[in-house]
């Protein structure tokens, strides 16, 4: 090729600018097309109703989820093609609780989609750590997100999208239900009553204040009620798991609360087995001290001080039973107990 006619020359010997085109350059933003909503003003009311629309599903779903709860029985089955016998309420709880989301979903992104503002913006790439301008060109452009939202002037759009987002937290609040029968006043008592021997758990007979020798620990149950395998049933189970007590036989010289001293016989005092703290069996008894120990988190009582907590995380002193002995001889329950047992929350509750 001639000297000549080489790039950046021309015939005459002259020098010419060489333009080379970068392939990975910048290709800039087509031109920006309005969307029917922002030219029109009959396609914005019509996408306001629509996503309106939205949201009243949304509350209307929610509200069948709720029917569904409280009318449709849990044990009823029935054939759904192509699933085959499934819990009709399991279906048409997830079925409703399901439309409430996805309605709402729905219109939250036809509203972002339709009404709000639809401008390019191109941001240049900036430091991680925000400075004070930043964060104040954050605000500036939240509060202008919120304007042109229409928050502010869209009332229909605002209240309903309130409605439907404070409906569906219900859902979950319903659902709270299954976490179990209501306890209503079942813990606040147990079966013993006036009257009621005393039976030990290891003999499966009644006590005499002379079975109980100091030094010892004797657990004992009332009268009338099994817990044992041959009788597996649940509510005799509860109740026991209530009922059950411990006897030991102290000095009354020893016994420091005078009611203790009037609830007990002979020195002979009841206090409920179940710790106060979580509900775990309370039987680890040191005879010297009197302290009664719960294995589960240590929480430690004074039997001669009215079951007080000495240490641990326990809250309240073991509840006592209030004994005495009948015409025959055996001890037995002069009342309830004056308390509920079991952890504190069932008294504060």
């Amino acid at each position: 090729m001639s000297e000549e006619l080489l790039p950046g020359t021309t015939p005459e010997g002259g020098q010419v600018a060489t333009v080379v085109e970068d392939p990975l350059g910048d290709p800039g933003l087509p031109p920006h097309e309005h969307r029917p909503t922002d030219v029109d003003p009959r396609a914005e009311r019509r996408a306001e109703r629509q996503i309106s629309l939205l949201f009243v599903l949304s509350m209307l779903a929610t509200i069948a989820f709720i029917a569904v709860y409280v009318g449709v029985p849990k044990d009823r089955i029935e054939y759904v093609f192509p699933l085959g016998d499934v819990g009709l309420q399991n279906l048409l709880l997830g079925v409703t609780l399901g439309l409430a989301l996805f309605f709402i979903g729905a219109g939250a992104v036809h509203w972002a989609r339709t009404l709000m503002a639809d401008e390019e913006l191109v941001d240049e790439r900036h430091p991680a750590a925000a400075d004070e301008e930043t964060r104040a060109a954050t605000i500036a452009a939240f509060q202008v997100g919120a304007k042109e939202s229409g928050m502010g002037r869209r009332g229909l759009l605002r209240n309903t999208l309130i409605g439907a987002v404070a409906l569906v937290p219900l859902s979950g609040v319903v659902l709270l239900r299954d976490l179990g029968p209501l306890p209503e006043r079942k813990l606040r008592s147990t079966v013993w009553e006036p009257g009621k021997l005393i039976i030990s758990e290891n003999t499966n007979e009644p006590i005499r204040p002379e079975d109980i020798i100091r030094g010892s620990l004797v657990f004992g149950k009332p009268e009338g009620i099994d817990g044992t395998e041959e009788h597996p049933n649940h509510e005799r189970l509860n109740e026991l798991a209530k009922a059950s007590i411990l006897l030991v036989r102290l000095s009354p010289e020893e016994i420091k609360s005078r009611q203790e001293l009037e609830w007990s016989h002979e020195g002979i005092v009841a206090f409920s087995k179940i710790c106060t703290h979580v509900g775990c069996p309370v039987g680890l008894y040191e005879q010297q001290t009197h302290h009664l120990l719960c294995p589960c988190h240590q929480s430690t009582f004074d039997l001669s001080d009215d079951g007080r907590v000495i240490f641990g995380p326990a809250s309240r002193s073991l509840p006592q039973l209030r004994i005495q002995v009948n015409s025959e001889g055996y001890l037995e329950a002069a009342q309830d107990f004056a308390e509920p047992v079991g952890p504190s929350f069932w008294e504060r509750g």
